[in-house]
């Protein structure tokens, strides 16, 4: 396997399939401007192609020779869980295909992990109950990170894994948790993925993030693809970049593309035109 789709057909299309192998990608945007319908599409779609063969082949087409479907789509969130994605993304994407799609993503809450410092009521992020010896066992709770971890390093080898959001992880209500932690989080999801051999995309707000953080984090990164809002007149629209990746960028610049102008339809994110240099 050369290539692992997105699961944006005219994007894996111009990049030869999708993303190389054990990539980590940076999805970079700003609100609304089409970073979180990405991965909605990405896990949708991918879990389409297991779900329901022949609504993938009409809403996606056929993947390249040179690019392998994921065995498994495994979509991250340390705020919300399964049901709550579900309705997010139905709100994105046509319910018929979301019904088909997410039965194959297996979404990972860690909400319990992400909420367990913080002043929130615990009814507010979870429906277990705690018993006698969880209380006796509060010290020894696993954090975040280390939930995290130990989720990647059973699930990712191989497959798609979707993380929502390095933002919420930014801002964890963990007093032992700093900004080192997470550009180093991402440094070694870069180096663990190199064995991994499947995609990791981490969805990031820019407009959160200092100029300074988000540069370590693209270095830490094998890719960032951003999204913005571009105003012309009394219209806006949502542009989409690559600003760095390897195996993908160089295939851009070869074909002079520049930007690609994007919406947002019933089949998810989508590409509407693409812009070359004139």
């Amino acid at each position: 396997m050369d290539r692992v789709p997105f699961g944006v057909s005219r994007l894996d299309d111009i990049v030869g399939g999708g993303a190389p192998p054990g990539s980590v990608v940076l999805l970079a945007g700003e609100a609304g401007a089409g970073a979180r319908e990405f991965c909605y599409t990405a896990a949708t779609v991918n879990g389409l192609a297991h779900g329901d063969s022949d609504k993938f082949e009409l809403h996606y087409g056929e993947v390249s020779d040179r690019a392998s479907v994921p065995e498994e789509i495994h979509y991250v969130s340390f705020t919300a869980n399964g049901d709550e994605l579900r309705r997010e993304i139905e709100f994105a994407m046509s319910e018929d295909i979301v019904r088909s799609g997410v039965e194959a993503v297996d979404f990972a809450d860690f909400s319990q992990e992400y909420f367990q410092l913080s002043a929130i009521p615990r009814e507010w992020y979870t429906h277990r109950t705690q018993s006698i010896t969880d209380l006796g066992k509060g010290s020894d709770r696993r954090d975040v990170l280390e939930a995290l971890g130990e989720y990647l390093s059973r699930h990712a080898p191989g497959n798609l894994v979707v993380i929502d959001s390095l933002t919420d992880l930014a801002r964890a209500p963990n007093e032992h948790l700093d900004w080192s932690d997470i550009s180093l989080l991402v440094k070694g999801l870069q180096k663990a993925s190199r064995a991994w051999d499947g995609l990791i995309l981490v969805l990031v707000n820019q407009e959160a993030m200092t100029d300074e953080h988000m540069g370590s984090l693209m270095g830490a990164a094998d890719g960032t693809i951003a999204f913005e809002w571009e105003t012309g007149g009394n219209e806006r629209d949502r542009i989409m970049f690559v600003r760095d990746f390897r195996g993908v960028l160089s295939r851009l610049e070869a074909e002079d593309i520049i930007r690609f102008e994007t919406e947002i339809h019933e089949g998810g994110f989508d590409i509407s035109n693409v812009r070359k240099i004139r």
